[in-house]
């Protein structure tokens, strides 16, 4: 199994380890999950349909405004939550949202993420360092 450790920017969270859910797409926690049933629903999003629910999201940028915060804290109490967001950029709402909720959350890799891992990858994100490693899935 290859293995390869990725370096960002130091981020938010618990160290976690998980499968990944890659899209070249942007995200907003809000217009792009369906935190009940616990998808991607916007149907332009390139992840539309597949389950978040305990994943390493990775996706390009985020976009969205203060509603992000309370809904990942929600989903995370519902145990509807990603285990993760890695971004090739993020604002400080999303950052706020993933304190908030207890998520962890890395930005500001030195390559582009949504290119470097692909869906399926085991994925260790240790937000206190800004490494995420990263083995290949099946």
């Amino acid at each position: 199994m290859s293995e390869r450790i990725l370096r960002g920017h130091p981020g938010i969270g618990p160290k976690v380890t998980g499968v990944a859910l890659v899209a070249r797409d942007n995200f907003s926690a809000r217009y792009d999950l369906d935190r009940i049933k616990g998808v991607f629903c916007r149907p332009s999003h390139l992840l539309c349909g597949e389950s978040y629910v305990g994943r390493v999201l990775v996706l390009n940028t985020v976009k969205g405004g203060v509603a992000t915060s309370w809904m990942l804290h929600e989903m995370k109490a519902r145990g509807m939550a990603p285990m993760a967001l890695l971004f090739n950029s993020c604002n400080p709402i999303m950052a706020q949202g993933a304190a908030f909720a207890d998520i962890a959350l890395v930005d500001r890799f030195e390559v582009d993420i949504t290119q470097a891992v692909e869906t399926g990858d085991e994925v260790t994100v240790d937000p206190a360092t800004g490494f995420v490693q990263v083995r290949a899935g099946p």
